[in-house]
């Protein structure tokens, strides 16, 4: 408008919003039910069952508020997705409900959706739907449907001792980029690279079929390894020789260097495989080039333990607690 503010500096409103995703977005240009209509619609392909998975990332708990909008979208679609990749899913749709306190510039929250949409195409799939609300500090929940095989989604309970246990990428990525903030402070790059996520969706469609269980390492490899020896009822020997420690986790001083190594934010895939199918997943794995490592093993007994020259210990906490970081007691890993 002549005179007045660039139509992205405006306040952002709920109609207007609306009315520029169904213009701006492919969901608001097919489909039975048009985006911006009461609810969307899938279809599945035959033989597929849908996989849900919701999460959210809240300003000063997930993100910095300074943190790119478009990185922020495009965190909250890959967050969920790495669910997804963990029950061998593809992605087929996610939903966005957007909070933000009254007087946010419109463009902020299109950023963010365009930075969302852009994530779900990689992998052929769109913002659906989702909602606007104001509250009192931004915040994304992303709700992501996709179509797996079923029969082979690799849940956490079914572990079995002989199972030997791999993990995909590197181990301690978010413990790098957590160790880059306190060093480095809230700088572009940094906040930036807070909210890589990269999830291995390939990777886990092929090796759900030849896993027997698996997770993503959102919360780090040691409270993975945790959730998937309590949920299958199994002991999960974790030897940290062997772990494929990112490159700046290796740099880091050797006395920071296993906490960045567990802190979490890692999105890799952890997976219980039978020996007998190893050769087989190391294969389709590399196919998608990603790394396959072996790490440790499945054993009877309880819990999660880490094994090096020393022997046996217990597994360590990650560093990372959602809960502890929304308290205001001092800064937040992201």
């Amino acid at each position: 408008m002549p005179g007045g503010r660039p139509s992205g500096n405006r306040a952002i409103d709920e109609r207007g919003f609306h009315a520029w995703l169904a213009a701006h977005l492919p969901a608001g240009r097919r489909g039975l039910l048009p985006l911006g209509d009461d609810a969307a619609d899938l279809c599945p392909p035959p033989g597929r069952v849908a996989i849900l998975t919701t999460d959210a990332l809240v300003a000063g708990t997930h993100f910095r508020r300074g943190s790119p909008p478009r990185r922020i979208g495009a965190a909250a679609t890959n967050v969920s997705f790495s669910d997804l990749a963990a029950k061998g899913a593809q992605p087929a749709g996610i939903l966005l409900a957007v909070l933000v306190p009254p007087g946010t510039p419109a463009g902020w929250a299109r950023a963010l959706v365009q930075g969302a949409e852009r994530a779900a195409a990689r992998w052929d799939a769109h913002v659906i739907g989702g909602d606007t609300k104001p509250g009192p500090v931004p915040t994304v929940v992303g709700t992501a449907v996709g179509w797996a095989v079923p029969g082979h989604l690799a849940p956490r309970r079914g572990a079995r001792p002989g199972d030997v246990l791999v993990t995909t990428g590197t181990v301690g990525r978010g413990g790098a980029a957590a160790e880059a903030l306190r060093a480095r402070g809230e700088r572009p790059d940094v906040l930036a690279r807070l909210l890589d996520v990269r999830p291995r969706v390939a990777a886990g469609r092929v090796l759900a079929p030849l896993a027997h269980a698996m997770i993503d390492t959102s919360d780090g490899l040691a409270e993975a390894a945790r959730l998937l020896a309590h949920s299958s009822a199994v002991r999960l020997e974790v030897d940290e020789r062997t772990l494929p420690l990112d490159p700046a986790v290796r740099r880091l001083p050797a006395r920071r260097r296993r906490a960045a190594a567990f802190f979490g934010g890692d999105y890799e895939l952890l997976a219980a495989v039978p020996p007998d199918r190893l050769p087989a997943a190391r294969r389709a794995v590399g196919a998608t080039r990603t790394r396959l490592t072996v790490v440790g093993r499945v054993a009877r007994g309880r819990g999660a333990v880490l094994l090096n020259s020393a022997g046996a210990r217990p597994m360590p906490p990650p560093g990372w607690d959602p809960f502890a970081a929304a308290r205001p007691r001092g800064p937040t890993p992201g």
